[in-house]
């Protein structure tokens, strides 16, 4: 079920996000809330989206090692939570990205 929940922003304004909620492997279900009182996430949205950039940088390091394209696009699905923060989005245990690299000549 979508659930809105505050992310604030490192500059102190907030942004509200529709994000779905994480089922609890426990069984126990979570008391519900007002219908219009947001959840407030446990970190910042850009400490949430630091967490994917190491996965980035591995990505683009290792597709550069291919021959320095001139442009790379990478194409990936991202998610984000009130517990864990931003995560590159699956079905299963799978994860897709869509990569283009462009090499143009002079």
């Amino acid at each position: 079920m979508p659930i809105l929940v505050e992310f604030p922003l490192e500059n102190g304004d907030v942004v509200l996000v529709e994000v779905q909620e994480l089922e609890p492997e426990t069984g126990i279900e979570r008391a519900a809330l007002a219908p219009d009182l947001p959840r407030r996430a446990a970190q910042t949205l850009e400490s949430a989206f630091d967490k994917i950039k190491p996965a980035i940088n591995a990505i683009v390091t290792k597709i550069r090692d291919v021959g320095a394209p001139d442009n790379i696009e990478i194409e990936f699905g991202l998610k984000l939570s009130a517990e864990a923060g931003a995560f590159f989005a699956a079905t299963g245990a799978e994860c897709n990205f869509k990569v283009t690299l462009k090499w143009e000549r002079k």
